[in-house]
């Protein structure tokens, strides 16, 4: 579930829950809640044994989410970093050196592409600005005249400039190079779940044992909840009730994660406008250079965060049978579509 939840307070909220009861050694329930990483809100869930504790973590995780946000920010430039605004400036003029996290963003990327048979494209970024500027123009949930939709000459012209084998790295010199001049990057399909499992993994090192981090609907599980199993996520409710409401908080299943899994979610109900009554989505088939239409939303859950966010793309934007072949195809990995029709699929693997 690709979350957009625009909030003009761009500051650290601390949401502190749990006392340590007088002579115990446990360790206690805490959470915090950020709302200036990646566009969305993030909630943290965990235990630690003080609330000092607790709080050193998460200071250095905020700071690694914030990090990587501005890395992978495609729209702003940062003083003191090349980020992917940088590179799409102009990896086309001359190659343009990274660091090690865009780097390794971008090979994971043509990794994905590959095995999603280019469902999940982060070089598609000159068709994918037509449908984000149209989107921004409308705003999230609005009902719009036609004339805001991209034209469909324009989009074909921009599918021309999507070849992953444009984007060239060099990985001896740190270096990304485009190919082609008018290619541009949109690593919206998988920067945040790549940065999600990078920045979990930074934390479970710096010794975070037991938390739940939900950043804008990718969710990642370090440890388990100390004597009471595994972290529990739920999957939300993509169909609207009979008033067209989003009934979000009512989930369609829920999945026990088992320490480093993660369960991420995309779907059509989160960022889209309307024409016509017809909903237009974030969610891009570049088959059709138009919204994705196979199904409402689906499920995945893996054992990184950053492939689950990579396939949830991708399997939404193929048809339900290609998705579910894939899926088959990959240890480790299970997923639940949720069609149109609400009805539910799940892979063999789904929820055992």
């Amino acid at each position: 579930m690709k979350r957009r939840l625009t909030c003009a307070v761009l500051a650290l909220c601390l949401l502190l829950s749990g006392c340590a009861a007088a002579g115990t050694t446990s360790p206690q329930r805490y959470s915090v809640t950020w709302w200036d990483v990646f566009d969305t809100v993030t909630v943290i869930s965990g235990y630690a044994d003080s609330e000092a504790d607790w709080n050193t973590q998460m200071t250095a995780l905020h700071a690694d989410l914030l990090r990587y946000n501005q890395l992978y920010d495609i729209y702003n430039h940062y003083d003191g970093m090349t980020n992917l605004a940088d590179v799409n400036a102009g990896a086309a003029a001359a190659p343009v050196a990274v660091g090690n996290e865009i780097m390794n963003l971008l090979t994971f990327a043509q990794e994905m592409y590959q095995a999603t048979d280019g469902a999940c494209n982060a070089a598609a970024g000159a068709v994918l600005r037509y449908w984000h500027d149209a989107r921004t123009a409308a705003g999230d949930g609005a009902e719009v005249s036609a004339d805001i939709l991209p034209k469909t000459a324009d989009l074909q012209a921009a599918a021309a400039h999507c070849n992953m084998d444009d984007l060239i790295l060099n990985q001896n010199t740190g270096t990304v190079y485009f190919a082609d001049p008018e290619l541009q990057l949109d690593v919206g399909s998988i920067g945040k779940g790549y940065a999600v499992e990078q920045c979990a993994q930074a934390a479970e090192a710096r010794g975070l044992t037991s938390a739940l981090l939900n950043v804008g609907g990718n969710v990642r599980a370090i440890g388990t909840k100390p004597n009471s199993g595994p972290w529990v996520a739920g999957v939300d409710n993509p169909w609207p009730d009979q008033d067209g409401q989003y009934a979000t908080a009512r989930y369609v299943d829920t999945v026990e994660l088992q320490p480093g899994q993660s369960l991420v979610i995309s779907g059509d109900y989160q960022r889209y406008f309307t024409v016509d009554g017809v909903r237009y989505h974030h969610l891009i088939d570049l088959t059709t250079l138009q919204p994705a239409r196979y199904m409402n939303s689906v499920a995945i859950v893996s054992s990184d965060s950053g492939l689950g966010d990579a396939l949830s793309t991708g399997v939404f934007c193929m048809p339900v049978e290609k998705g579910q072949a894939l899926i088959e195809q990959l240890d480790g990995v299970e997923a639940l579509w949720m069609l149109s029709d609400e009805t539910m699929l799940q892979s063999s693997g789904w929820g055992k």
